[in-house]
């Protein structure tokens, strides 16, 4: 009796091994649904491109250049507000991954995207974009009425931009850089905050300087096959886009700069010593350029904050010295 059970444990024990290097060899549950299941949503949860969420942290600055950083019910309101955007952002995504499948599939890097390489079904991300949208402007509406009306003017705006706005030269940049607008709007109405007509100028620029940069990126790496998966790069040329980044980063930083020095700047924020940051915004747009000139990137500005270090040590000593100077100030 014994002996059978020693015997019927080595047995066991082998078969557990043998299950344990087949395992080592093949993805456990590769054939079952509950592998199936997981590989769908690992698949869709990609396609959200979270690291894409960075730019809903624009949502902040008017409750940080509004000074109310220290009252945590409007802290939680903005906080909220950062989550509906990145749902309504997503789901926008989602959309124009479905509607640019073909031209992805032309693309070195996009062709691997989920829907692209055809592992996530574009019924499935559609529906998945339809939820996230109701959330996103149900949740909206149920913050303010009036951060409702501009969550629902952010969706409109992008899903007219995948629908076709997109192939219109020009606009399709301008049309990216109001996306970024209705952000930081979006930020200043859930608190009811006075609108700065500085953040509305530089953010549209720092948006345009952006969008060149990544048009730019793109004609250089996809060259004649640019046309392909984006036809607006027909429009554009390495030349005119220079040209266009020049011009957007000399007025961003002259913007930016007349901002801190203003007296009404100085009046309202109850301190004059903003010009500090100036150099912060110096450095970081002369580093974006050496990352879009000499590092030949330029075509992920999100991954680029994420991933260069010294971009990201200059953004965070920037807003460092914001806070302390507008807080420090009160």
């Amino acid at each position: 009796m014994g002996a059978a059970r020693t015997g019927w444990a080595v047995r066991h024990d082998r078969t557990r091994e043998r299950a344990s290097q087949a395992g080592a060899e093949f993805p456990i549950g590769a054939n079952t649904i509950a592998g199936l299941a997981y590989g769908v949503i690992r698949d869709l949860v990609a396609s959200l491109r979270s690291r894409q969420w960075t730019k809903n942290l624009l949502v902040f600055a008017g409750l940080i250049f509004s000074q109310n950083l220290h009252r945590p019910a409007l802290v939680g309101r903005v906080a909220l507000t950062f989550v509906i955007f990145c749902a309504l952002s997503s789901s926008m995504y989602l959309v124009n991954d479905v509607l640019d499948v073909e031209r992805d599939r032309a693309h070195p890097q996009k062709r691997d995207r989920p829907i692209a390489s055809g592992r996530l079904r574009p019924g499935l991300a559609l529906g998945t974009a339809g939820g996230l949208l109701a959330l996103g402007v149900v949740g909206a509406f149920a913050l303010s009425g009036r951060l409702g009306v501009v969550a629902l003017a952010y969706a409109g705006l992008l899903t007219a931009y995948s629908a076709g706005l997109k192939h219109v030269v020009i606009l399709d940049a301008l049309i990216i850089a109001a996306g970024f607008v209705l952000r930081a709007l979006a930020g200043v109405v859930v608190i009811d905050a006075e609108f700065s007509h500085w953040l509305l100028l530089c953010t549209i620029l720092l948006a345009l300087f952006l969008t060149f940069g990544k048009r730019r990126h793109e004609l250089l790496v996809l060259e004649a096959g640019a046309a392909d998966h984006r036809p607006i790069l027909s429009e554009y040329s390495p030349q005119l886009l220079d040209q266009m980044i020049a011009v957007v980063t000399a007025t961003t930083l002259m913007a930016y700069a007349l901002y801190t020095v203003s007296p009404e700047t100085a009046a309202r924020l109850g301190t004059p010593w903003l010009p500090l940051t100036f150099p912060f915004v110096l450095y970081g747009t002369f580093r974006y350029l050496y990352l879009m000139y000499r590092r030949d990137l330029g075509g992920n500005p999100s991954e680029h904050l994420l991933t260069d270090r010294a971009l990201l040590i200059d953004v965070a000593l920037w807003a460092a010295t914001v806070v302390a100077l507008l807080y420090t100030a009160r």
